[in-house]
């Protein structure tokens, strides 16, 4: 029998696949990128240089970059002598504790209260994931019981106060915005709404462009500097959204907005659609900033805070 419904029956609705099911799946990419060849490496007989030189070239493809790989290897070789490990398989748990314990120090979850308004400040280029990640962590504040504020300081580009106008409205969160003008004095009125209104949170976006457009990252650096003449004591949060797609790029972007700005986390999305998702080894050598959120699909939920462990063992298909 097929099993067909009675006209008056409802399918049940399918138990939605639960955060680490949905991180294994979105790091997929990058988990092919390095399990294939790490499996036939540590199914080998022996430690040997060829062994630990093909590792390398591993972690080097899945954009680890050149001072985290080298780390890595360094490690792995000392603990290989002082812990006399001999098995390429227990080999590969060392390399999971090592990686974990680079990433370790990018684990801290950001935390919203002791300001109110809270406010954050968010940047990144266009294209990374800004505006919808804005609208996923209003929704999740919203669930946590805060009320939020957001500021379509992105005048730079209508489509972008659109865009955020939709998700406002999806969320049932007012919208400070103007057609055109001056971002900085968007942002203004947005903290001035946000403290008459008693809000929580207040994010303000900001116009996406590249670091090397000097003249608009002086636009946000302005923006940072009304937010400090509205509120001393803010921004309290500068986040910078980053396309896990870009990987190596992702050190200079987080270099420049880091000195025009003064970046104070990070979110990292896209990672399901990249073989690149060692980027996060790289950050965590040459410029260490908190990842705060990691995004793996288009979904609400699908924006969850960095958790070393948690993303490492997805990583290796643990």
């Amino acid at each position: 029998m097929f099993g067909f419904l009675k006209k008056d029956q409802v399918a049940p609705d399918a138990p939605k696949p639960s955060w680490t099911d949905r991180l294994k799946a979105g790091l997929s990419r990058t988990r092919a990128t390095l399990n294939t060849p790490l499996g036939e490496l540590f199914s080998r007989a022996r430690i040997d240089d060829e062994l630990l030189e093909e590792l390398e070239s591993t972690l080097l493809m899945a954009d680890c970059g050149v001072e985290a790989t080298q780390w890595l290897l360094d490690e792995l070789r000392a603990r290989v002598k002082k812990e006399k490990i001999e098995s390429p398989a227990a080999l590969r748990g060392a390399l999971i504790d090592l990686l974990t314990q680079l990433l370790m120090p990018l684990e801290q979850p950001l935390v919203i209260e002791g300001q109110k308004p809270f406010i954050m400040m968010i940047a990144g280029v266009n294209g990374a994931g800004k505006t919808t990640s804005i609208g996923k962590l209003a929704k999740q504040f919203q669930n946590e019981g805060h009320g939020v504020l957001l500021a379509a300081g992105d005048t730079f580009r209508a489509a972008a106060r659109e865009q955020l106008a939709e998700w406002g409205r999806r969320n049932d969160v007012t919208v400070i915005a103007q057609d055109g003008g001056d971002p900085a004095a968007v942002v203004f009125d947005a903290i001035s709404a946000a403290r008459a209104r008693g809000i929580d949170v207040m994010m303000a976006d900001t116009a996406g462009r590249l670091p090397t457009q000097l003249n608009l990252m002086e636009e946000i650096a302005k923006v940072r500097r009304v937010i400090q003449k509205a509120e001393p004591s803010g921004p309290h949060e500068v986040l910078l959204v980053l396309d896990a797609n870009i990987g190596q790029n992702a050190i200079a972007q987080v270099k420049a907005f880091d000195k025009a700005i003064g970046v104070t986390g990070l979110v990292v999305t896209k990672l399901d659609g990249t073989a690149k998702g060692g980027v996060l080894a790289a950050i965590a050598r040459q410029c260490p900033k908190p990842v705060r959120f990691i995004g793996v699909g288009e979904g609400i939920d699908d924006l969850q805070p960095f958790k070393a462990r948690e993303f490492v063992e997805a990583l290796f298909g643990q």
